[in-house]
């Protein structure tokens, strides 16, 4: 009798451990667009910039952890406190145009506190002379 109550009660156990690791709270990134394109930028301008609005579409708050860019040339921001559910927040990317003509296709990669997610924007246009 003492194994029947002994395995029910590990039974029980898991399973409560079970759905407390799952949860159903969590946050969720919403990209309102994942690609910019700047077109022909002239060289002189020096720097362009555009923002990428994030939406927290899940149900816990949505924390972006780091933004890492594939270059130098390209510099990001973002908002830094916590994202509640059904709020917005923001990916500042710029662009440094100064001495690279030709074309441009830069991936910014974003990490956040979404389980087993990483999300990717891009940049691209033109620099001209």
């Amino acid at each position: 009798m003492k194994k029947i109550g002994f395995i029910l009660f590990a039974l029980i156990l898991s399973t409560g451990l079970t759905f407390a690791q799952k949860g159903d709270k969590a946050p969720e990134l919403t990209f309102a667009k994942s690609v910019h394109d700047f077109g022909k930028v002239e060289e002189r301008v020096g720097t362009v910039s555009c923002e990428f609005k994030v939406k927290n579409t899940g149900s816990a708050p949505l924390i972006i952890q780091k933004v890492r860019t594939t270059c130098g040339c390209t510099t990001p921001d973002y908002t830094k406190e916590p994202i509640l559910p059904g709020k917005e927040g923001n990916i500042k990317v710029t662009y440094s145009a100064t001495g690279r003509p030709g074309t441009f296709n830069k991936e910014v990669t974003v990490f956040t506190n979404v389980p087993d997610s990483i999300y990717k924007v891009h940049i691209k246009g033109e620099v001209i002379r």
